[in-house]
């Protein structure tokens, strides 16, 4: 994201092995893997061995020019190599330093190494993400990256907030996003419902009200909307051979609303029917809404039932898999999804572009670099000689040592 909004991006890599992601879920054994060329577009990569004397020296010059040092190993492991933030707060008083870590200093979990599952279960997602009955009542991660992405979106609002705190201050901060945090922050209403919950006992939104008994703890919701409002998926014409072939619908609460939705969907008799003529009964007899609207649903197109429903004013949308998402000519707007021109065997691949738009700027969206692919370009900024650079290869830091070397 830095680098689409123009920033210029050096990617430090391991020499000789590089980022992990580089080989995570190959499409080819020879090449980079999509997961890698999708995050790492338009940055420039510098093979560089930070543990030996040279490695630091050169890092050390990159940081004393640098306005932001982000780092995002395991805890400790930075301060290990010498570049705390005091001490790079010390090298360059101006630079903003960013870090990633699993948890906030100050959790019993803040040793645990960190991926992706564990920010989903230790920050609120997983346990309330799910179906909240039968065999399949699981705990249930998304299948969007809360702890990965997010976490770095998260990362990204603190380390241009810290930019704009320089302008005024001259000075840089600290910017510690742990993936625990982000992912919790995305369970904000999770959190409404749990002071909701140990306020009067239940939740009126969820699936389990009124006939089901609540716990102590926000329960999984299976489909809900999660805001008030009685949303639901539906089973649509072909459900039993397309996975996806189901709409979201949405009944408002207002009166108003409610009377458009009865007259799209010919539900009218519920205009006098108590069970469902105002909200709180809706909500009472949520199994019956569902099951109707299930009935209305079933033998009709997604799009069919969100082109007639949309234009009524109701909240619905089909939903879509991955690939007609990526079919969708309508994505590739500069911005939603973008194409990128790797060259080579990759030739063109697909990425999410930058998720927002600015006026009077557009991401230019270049290829991801080769490992070690700027080494030469960097270090002769800083002033390396053709013969230094040829020396740092031969003794380890900016490629790895031949086998038998120390």
């Amino acid at each position: 994201m830095l680098a689409w909004l123009g920033a210029d991006v050096i990617k430090i890599e391991r020499p000789g092995k590089g980022d992990a992601t580089r080989k995570e879920l190959q499409f080819n054994p020879n090449l980079p893997s999509y997961y890698f060329l999708q995050l790492n577009s338009d940055k420039k990569s510098l093979s560089l061995d930070c543990k030996t004397p040279d490695g630091k020296k050169i890092l050390t010059e990159l940081i004393k020019g640098a306005d932001m040092f982000v780092e995002n190993l395991h805890p400790g492991a930075a301060d290990k190599l010498g570049f705390s933030w005091e001490a790079v707060h010390a090298l360059n008083p101006k630079c903003i330093y960013g870090t990633i870590k699993g948890f906030p200093p100050t959790s019993k979990f803040k040793d645990l190494k960190a991926y992706e599952p564990i920010a989903q279960v230790t920050g609120g997602a997983a346990t309330t993400t799910g179906w909240y009955s039968g065999f399949e009542n699981l705990p249930t991660q998304s299948g969007a990256a809360l702890g990965d992405s997010n976490t770095g979106m998260h990362l990204l609002i603190g380390l241009l907030a810290a930019l704009q705190l320089r302008n005024r201050t001259g000075e840089g901060s600290y910017v510690y996003q742990s993936m625990h945090n982000a992912c919790l922050n995305l369970c904000r209403i999770k959190t409404r419902d749990q002071l909701t919950l140990e306020k009067i006992g239940y939740l009126t939104q969820y699936p389990q009200y009124p006939n089901e008994k609540f716990g102590d703890t926000v329960p999984r919701c299976g489909n809900i909307e999660g805001g008030g409002v009685l949303g639901w998926t539906y089973k649509c014409k072909g459900w039993e051979t397309d996975p996806n072939a189901y709409v979201y619908v949405i009944l408002q609460r207002g009166e108003k609303e409610f009377k458009a939705a009865c007259a799209a969907l010919g539900f009218e008799d519920w205009l006098t029917n108590p069970d469902f003529a105002t909200a709180d009964a809706r909500d009472k007899h949520k199994q019956a809404v569902w099951e109707r609207i299930q009935d209305f649903c079933i033998d009709k197109d997604k799009y069919e039932i969100t082109e007639k429903l949309g234009a009524a004013g109701i909240p619905c949308g089909p939903v879509m898999s991955i690939k007609e998402i990526m079919d969708d000519p309508g994505n590739y707007d500069g911005n939603t999804l973008v194409k990128i021109n790797q060259g080579g065997e990759i030739g063109e691949f697909v990425s999410p572009g930058c998720p927002f738009t600015i006026s009077g700027y557009q991401p230019v969206y270049g290829p991801c670099p080769s490992l070690g692919g700027n080494n030469e370009e960097i270090l002769t900024a800083l002033g390396y000689t053709k013969e230094q650079q040829e020396e740092l290869a031969k003794n380890g830091t900016t490629q790895p040592l031949a086998d038998g070397q120390m």
